[in-house]
């Protein structure tokens, strides 16, 4: 089935957006979606779901040398098909161009079309985390797609964090890793709290009932601009938006009325799922080329505190791309635009050895 108009949250998530950007035609073959039942998945938890559906895209021919593509909290591997992503990668002569490249873009759990709360077991659905994406995206390329052997992990915020966790659990499995808008440590300080207070604003709502409600919750779509106003968007940007206090608030209201269509269960799950993220123990174990790329004012991942810069040098092939801050960039979401770094990405595609397969 083809992927036909989605639309893209400029910090991954859908009440974030300050404008949408929809697919258009592209120079690159259409994307084919597919789904795949896992029977009887564990979660790190424990718990068992008897039948957990995996649902994905592909771009380009499974001849081609194969890519995998991370997407953000309360994203889909079909946001990442937004012009100012596939539009700056995909295409011929592009960093990862489809006549070269099989780029394979899935559904995390717990978001887009895999199984999650909202299909039924509500509360009741597994507490999921990011080990368990990661396990469940490593099962679906190897099991599913039959890939042996990825040129390519990228990912984007959460599809980052994902990232710095594949590299170390997985080593052999890739030969470049690129962990985007994101930390290799523990969930913490003001990211942690934030995502707290999503969470404790659903859960502490009388009308959440226990994940039992009977209607939208006002609350998590509150808390979700709150904290898409806190962490993303970037200061010099949103001063040029935002210059007066009536611009400011006409933004805030837009946002505040816009259409919110997520289950408020959906929500808080994917929000909690990064509760114990924490990459950091098995650096040493990486073996890819590995480039993080963060922005300078990332509100999540603030540069200052030097966390990456320590991080980066337990990686032994690892090295840090750090945008600048302009008007142009966004917070929290600059990397999801590809223009500021596909030339590093692409020439480090070019040198990056092949490893044994």
């Amino acid at each position: 089935m083809k992927l036909t108009r989605v639309l893209l949250r400029a910090m991954c998530a859908a009440v974030f957006v300050l404008m949408a950007f929809p697919i258009s035609a592209a120079d690159y073959p259409a994307p084919k979606e597919g789904d795949w039942i896992v029977r009887n998945f564990r979660f790190h938890t424990g718990e068992v779901l008897p039948e957990l559906r995996l649902h994905f895209a592909t771009v380009g021919a499974s001849t081609g040398e194969p890519v995998l593509i991370l997407h953000g909290t309360t994203g889909s591997g079909a946001s990442m098909l937004a012009p100012v992503f596939a539009g700056e990668l995909f295409g011929p002569g592009q960093p990862l161009d489809a006549s070269r490249y099989y780029v394979i873009l899935p559904d995390a759990i717990g978001h887009g079309k895999s199984s999650k709360p909202s299909d039924g077991l509500r509360a009741g659905f597994p507490k999921y985390t990011y080990e368990d994406m990661v396990d469940a995206h490593y099962r679906l390329v190897t099991e599913h797609l039959g890939v042996r052997h990825l040129r390519l992990v990228l990912g984007f915020s959460m599809g980052g964090m994902e990232t710095w966790i594949y590299a170390q659990k997985y080593p052999d499995f890739m030969d470049v890793a690129v962990p985007m808008a994101s930390l290799p440590t523990e969930m913490s300080s003001r990211n942690w709290m934030l995502r707290r207070l999503i969470i404790d604003s659903i859960r502490n709502d009388p009308e959440w009932m226990n994940g039992n409600y009977s209607r939208p919750l006002r609350s998590a779509q509150f808390a979700s601009v709150f904290y898409g106003l806190a962490t993303n968007g970037g200061n010099q940007a949103l001063q040029k938006a935002a210059p007066t206090r009536q611009r400011a608030d006409e933004i805030l209201n837009q946002r505040l009325s816009a259409p919110f269509s997520a289950d408020a269960n959906d929500v808080l799950y994917q929000w909690d799922s990064s509760r114990d993220y924490n990459a950091s123990p098995g650096l040493e174990r990486v073996q890819a080329a590995l480039l993080a790329i963060n922005s300078a004012d990332d509100e999540r991942n603030p540069p200052e505190l030097g966390v990456l810069d320590r991080e980066i040098k337990r990686v032994k092939n690892g090295r840090v791309l750090l945008i600048p801050a302009s008007d142009q960039t966004a917070g929290h979401g600059t990397t999801f635009q590809a223009k500021f770094w596909k030339k590093e990405v692409g020439d480090l595609l070019q040198t990056a050895p092949v490893s044994a397969k």
